[in-house]
């Protein structure tokens, strides 16, 4: 079996690695207790000078694909034409972007480590592409992108879900996204209705944009390595984009994944979402009036246990079995009670009942939300009025 080949810049790691094992004696070999070098590792970077040396951070995410054979297929797979530009976050030390700068007509790098981008800057000056980068020295998720016409990056773990929502929904329009994300997280991203990792990721993602997988990667093909595989994905903004209000659409999205296996009709029956969504619903009124709702007024001895500690199992049969006791005539007023019956002939209207959330396309979800909003029952204070913060609105909308 052929051996994969070194990379020329850690060349001097591997040997130093290898003259301190041979070096080692009996008692050096006895396990120690853990300290920081699971976050921190110390990695030459320079092919001549074994004086430059740099530390990655696992737990900043700083694992560098070091595979060639990857790098070129990722390269190839985003399909990059001679003049475009190309976004790349997170460059590290540049392994994948010398293969950009060869492929594209230039690239800007978003990177907040200031050690990776003097490695980057060197690197590149070495090999005479300097004029074609463009350095931006600043946190992804708070920088405003310029323009671009694809991305293409090995994506840190700990940024991924509101790095994809800034993609997918901000004002930059791009050909595509070839993203390296953590194996998990692609399948999550990929995830059908019907799929045990289907979730409220895909649904908003897929609203916007499709997403196609292109392959697996393994743990050993970055340094320092990292506990688990990635995937690569390629991320395709559609050209029709249905017309919903994306305040209302993630606030809809949000009561419905909250427990994603149960019946739309025993997450809708709760006594806290019908008042929430009466308390929304009055806003929304035509004196639109702040309204708060004072959950005491309404009778009930104690509040519905959310059960979020509970298996899912049980959270279910909870909620279409016990749900019910909370809304006889002693424990609602006969505004919340009228309320209450109003959302239920919404769900049976639509027959969505005694369907499940994580069977549902997008289209049916879509038609659902737009059958409650004719009702007049909203997921959000105010979906007329314009967004000033939409990603960070959308990420909350679905992170963990």
């Amino acid at each position: 079996m052929l051996r994969k080949p070194i990379p020329s810049f850690l060349a001097p790691f591997i040997y130093q690695q290898r003259s301190l094992g041979k070096l080692s004696t009996k008692s050096s070999n006895r396990r120690t207790r853990k300290n920081h070098d699971d976050d921190q590792r110390i990695i030459p970077y320079s092919n001549e000078n074994q004086e430059d040396k740099i530390r990655f951070h696992k737990s900043k995410g700083q694992h560098i694909l070091t595979n060639p054979r990857i790098l070129d297929s990722i390269v190839r797979k985003s399909d990059i034409n001679p003049d475009d530009t190309v976004l790349e976050i997170g460059p590290g030390t540049g392994n994948l972007t010398l293969k950009l700068l060869e492929a594209s007509r230039d690239v800007v790098a978003i990177e907040i480590d200031e050690r990776m981008v003097n490695v980057l800057n060197k690197r590149v000056a070495e090999c005479g592409f300097q004029d074609r980068l463009t350095v931006i020295r600043k946190d992804a998720l708070k920088t405003e992108f310029p323009r671009f016409d694809l991305v293409v990056a090995n994506i840190p773990y700990g940024i991924s879900s509101p790095l994809v929502a800034k993609l997918v929904y901000g004002a930059n329009r791009f050909r595509s996204a070839t993203l390296l994300l953590q194996k998990e997280f692609a399948r999550r991203l990929l995830a059908s209705p019907g799929d045990s990792e289907f979730n409220r990721l895909a649904v908003n993602v897929k609203l916007m944009a499709d997403v196609e997988f292109v392959m697996d990667v393994s743990k050993r093909d970055f340094v320092p390595c990292p506990k688990v595989d990635s995937s690569v994905v390629i991320i395709r903004p559609k050209a029709e984009i249905p017309e919903v209000n994306l305040d209302e659409w993630w606030g809809f999205t949000r009561t419905c994944f909250g427990k994603k296996n149960r019946t739309l009709g025993a997450t809708f029956k709760q006594k806290k979402k019908v008042l929430e969504l009466l308390s929304l619903s009055k806003k929304m009124g035509p004196n639109r009036e702040n309204v708060v709702v004072n959950t005491d007024s309404f009778g009930c001895a104690e509040e519905e246990d959310d059960d979020d500690e509970e298996e899912e199992e049980e959270e279910e049969e909870e909620g279409e079995n016990g749900v019910e006791d909370c809304y006889t005539s002693s424990c609602l007023q006969p505004e919340t009670s009228l309320f209450k019956e109003k959302i239920v002939e919404v769900l049976k209207s639509g027959g969505f009942e005694d369907k499940r959330p994580s069977k549902l396309f997008n289209e049916e979800l879509l038609h659902l939300l737009s059958l409650f909003n004719q009702a007049g029952i909203y997921f959000h204070p105010h979906p007329t009025e314009p967004k000033k913060n939409a990603v960070k609105t959308y990420a909350a909308a679905y992170s963990s």
